[in-house]
Formats: C-alpha cells, structure tokens, sequence
C-alpha cells in the first residue's frame, strides 16, 4: 500500500505558538490556502481511500483539499494528535515558565516526555500505528490518504525509519499541509520515500543529529 501522510493547515494557535494537541481549532485564512493549494498539488493524483482525524482542522483541510470527495471521507479518533492534556490552549512561552523540564522533554528528548493528564510520545505512536495498521488491512495494494497532525504523522516516520523515540524531531520539519509517502509492504514493513514534500534521501541526507 502507497500511504500519503498529510498534515493540516495552520491555524491561528500555530501560529500564536499554542498549544493545541486534541482542542478543536478551525484553519486561519492562510491555512485555508494552504489547503487549497494541497488539493491542486494532489488533483493529478487517484486515492482509493481517504482517512482524518476527527479534529476540525483536518476535518477543514480534508474539506477544502478533496473537495470533489466529501462523502468519501472517514474520519478516525485515533488519527487526532497527540493529547496534551493540561498543556491545552496554553502558549508555549508559559509553559517554558512554569515547567521548563517537561518544555525541554517534550522539543529535545521526547522519549522523557511525561506530564500528569496528557500522553506520552509512545503512546502516541502506539495509538497511530494501530490506525495505520488497520487501514493497511483494509487496503492492500490501494494508495491511501490520511489527513492528520505533525506530531504523529512523525512518530509513524519514526517508526519506519527504525529511529529511537529521541530522534523524533531530528527529520525535517513537519511543515503545515506537508505530503509524506510510504510504500508498505505485506510484513508490515515501510519505506518512506517522500518526508514533508522532500525526496527521503535528501532529508536523510541533511538529517539533524
């Protein structure tokens, strides 16, 4: 199965720098475009199947970048981003106040993540893998679109390329509306050949370590 990881656009908590996590927040004008724009960039492209998270910002850019395909879209809880509990709708400027150790965690050593109330990065990629793997199921041989969210699309790269749960932020940036592509196999196994709209081996080539 050829799966395309597609992140939402932005919203104005991008923006701010707040923290949204599973906090239903709509697209801002450029997220909008964004959208739009992901649509024309993929118009060329057939998917035989279209997943998103249930959160309203993918539900919008779902929306706006398959316009044509509204009825065709499942929208899946367990592909909404990582649940950050108390943390939500916070800046991330307040929090770096109030509990620097988790801020520091959570951006420079992910595996140490761990706040009362919100998820961990393993559980996490626990959740997604178990999407992707029933999607997989579902559609062997097909090329399938899941609209999702930064964090865990790169926790699911993460995965595939064998990384330790530390390096999750060493890749390229998860940019808003970025498009990845894995080719899975039967076995389970995935080759990432496409990260946030680059080739793999040129990010892999200017991996962040």
């Amino acid at each position: 199965m050829e799966l395309h990881l597609l992140r939402h656009g932005e919203t104005q908590w991008n923006r701010d720098r707040r923290v949204q996590g599973q906090c239903d927040v709509g697209l801002n004008e450029k997220g909008n475009r964004q959208a739009v724009e992901l649509g024309k960039r993929l118009a060329d492209t057939h998917y035989d199947a279209i997943y998103c998270s249930s959160s309203l910002r993918t539900k919008e850019t779902a929306w706006l970048a398959f316009p044509d395909r509204h009825e065709d879209l499942v929208f899946v809880d367990a592909l909404r981003e990582i649940d950050l509990g108390p943390w939500e709708g916070r800046l991330h400027a307040e929090i770096a106040v109030e509990d620097p150790e988790s801020q520091h965690h959570f951006w420079h050593m992910p595996h140490l993540f761990q706040v009362e109330g919100a998820e961990t990065f393993f559980e996490l990629q626990e959740r997604a893998l178990q999407a992707i793997r029933g999607i997989a199921r579902r559609h062997l041989g097909q090329r399938v679109a899941v609209v999702s969210h930064g964090a865990l699309i790169k926790s699911v790269l993460c995965f595939f390329e064998k990384l330790p749960m530390r390096d999750l932020w060493a890749w390229h940036p998860m940019h808003n509306c970025a498009q990845s592509i894995v080719q899975l196999e039967r076995g389970g196994a995935g080759e990432i050949l496409q990260y946030a709209d680059q080739p793999f081996a040129h990010v892999k080539g200017s991996q962040v370590v």
